[in-house]
């Protein structure tokens, strides 16, 4: 009796393991495998020269980690803004408008009031969002990417 119920105990906790594991493993894969195609060199480069500003995603900032992290150069436009650059994969990821530099989740979250969601990010490498008319990005002077579904900060990078 004894031996049967430490098999299983043992077979419930490899299980739940198992379960664990792929459900991580597809939060992180969903989103590379379902991704659209990546803005091209050129396409970004051609947004670029129409940025008014630009600012730089960083890995090093207090809210980045090995999972949540962007890296690249950022141009922000009039009319659109894009990365030529990397983040790390991830789902439900969305582009925001910051009065004031945040690096942290925390940070973000104290100002979230203040900010204006601009946009969906679908690509990992590489992006161009386009702006909704009303937007003026001289009221802001900083970029964030967070993630909508799980409130987790990803980057942030400060343009003027």
């Amino acid at each position: 009796m004894l031996i049967r119920m430490k098999r299983l105990l043992l077979l419930t906790v490899t299980h739940v393991a198992a379960v664990a594991i792929g459900f991580t493993v597809g939060v992180y894969a969903l989103p590379i495998l379902i991704a659209p195609k990546a803005p091209s060199v050129d396409e970004v480069k051609t947004m670029a020269r129409g940025a008014q500003y630009t600012g730089e995603f960083r890995r090093d900032l207090k809210g980045s980690d090995l999972f949540h992290w962007g890296t690249g150069k950022v141009y922000v436009g009039p009319k659109t803004i894009a990365l030529m650059g990397e983040l790390a994969p991830g789902p439900d990821y969305k582009l925001y408008l910051t009065p004031e530099f945040v690096e942290t989740g925390a940070g973000f979250l104290r100002i979230k009031k203040r900010t204006r969601r601009v946009g969906d990010v679908k690509t990992f490498k590489n992006f161009i969002v386009v702006l909704p008319e009303s937007v003026d990005v001289t009221r802001y002077n900083t970029i964030v990417v967070w993630c909508e579904s799980f409130s987790q900060f990803i980057t942030a990078a400060r343009y003027r």
